[in-house]
């Protein structure tokens, strides 16, 4: 583990005890968390929000599987990549016997012909597949595909989630803050501590940035102020489809973040001396259950 990483890497839970969230099929006795633990994982294919901790759940049966393990990233592999993986793996299993983990993050990103060409060797044997997908795999992902997997969603994390990670970061003297004295503020808003606590954002800003990212002026307004600013121009959202941080840009402190409301992304700024929202793009996101 580097040192300079950023929080959330070097806090990436190692096993499944570290883990947080997810104990609708993670939890003590469920059938994904005994098939991890017993390294008896069949093909699967994870699907939810970004966030949820897909990723970070294959690293985990990757730490923890006697199998070997391999990745690829849909986004930036295509059927070449996957043939070496597949002669790679051809020659573990007749060699060693070893069983192969193939992760693919992003797996709706390959088009039907890449992913039918990994299909035979999910058949076969020759990789236990593990997807990773944002969008619903019953319409992204190749029916074949689909049938010879497990699907799980992972859902978007709690409030209660987001401050068992905040807390574990504060805590862990190897990896996040342990060594310092650090604690959450007396009296402070919930959400100024659960606004992108998955990512690590805020402890980040709190506790590393704060020295190069000058507070506002007085007469500024607050990161809680700022989220509700933005708020105002996307009906029916709630703190909940929210999430921001302070950032400085060209010396002034900004707040900026994203909302994720009935099939849209808004990106917004907002300058945090004037509350005058800077800069607002929309875009249509792809509707998935």
């Amino acid at each position: 583990m580097e040192k300079d990483e950023p929080l959330a890497a070097r806090m990436r839970p190692r096993t499944l005890d570290e883990y947080i969230g997810q104990e609708h099929i993670l939890g003590k006795g469920r059938l994904l968390r005994r098939a991890i633990q017993a390294d008896q994982l069949s093909s699967v294919i994870f699907y939810g929000p970004p966030g949820t901790g897909k990723t970070t759940l294959a690293r985990v049966i990757a730490n923890t599987t006697k199998s070997h393990f391999s990745t690829l990233n849909a986004v930036l592999s295509g059927v070449k990549e996957l043939r070496t993986e597949i002669d790679e793996a051809k020659a573990r299993r007749a060699h060693f016997g070893m069983r192969t983990i193939l992760f693919v993050d992003e797996v709706h990103r390959w088009n039907k012909s890449q992913q039918d060409a990994l299909l035979p060797w999910v058949e076969n044997g020759t990789f236990i597949l593990i997807g990773a997908t944002t969008e619903n795999p019953y319409f992204e992902v190749n029916a074949a595909l689909v049938s010879r997997s497990r699907i799980f969603q992972l859902k978007k994390l709690t409030d209660d989630d987001l401050m068992r990670i905040a807390d574990a970061a504060i805590h862990d003297r190897e990896r996040g803050y342990g060594r310092y004295e650090v604690e959450f503020a007396a009296g402070g808003s919930k959400y100024e501590y659960k606004i992108d606590a998955s990512s690590g954002a805020i402890l980040e800003y709190s506790v590393e940035k704060l020295p190069a990212v000058k507070p506002a002026p007085a007469g500024g307004i607050t990161i809680e102020q700022a989220a509700a600013i933005a708020l105002e121009r996307v009906k029916g959202a709630t703190m909940d489809d929210l999430h921001i941080r302070a950032d400085r840009d060209d010396g002034r402190v900004v707040y900026e973040g994203a909302i994720w409301f009935d099939g849209y992304e808004y990106e917004f700024e907002v300058d945090a001396l004037t509350g005058r929202i800077t800069d607002w793009d929309r875009d249509r996101e792809h509707d998935w259950f």
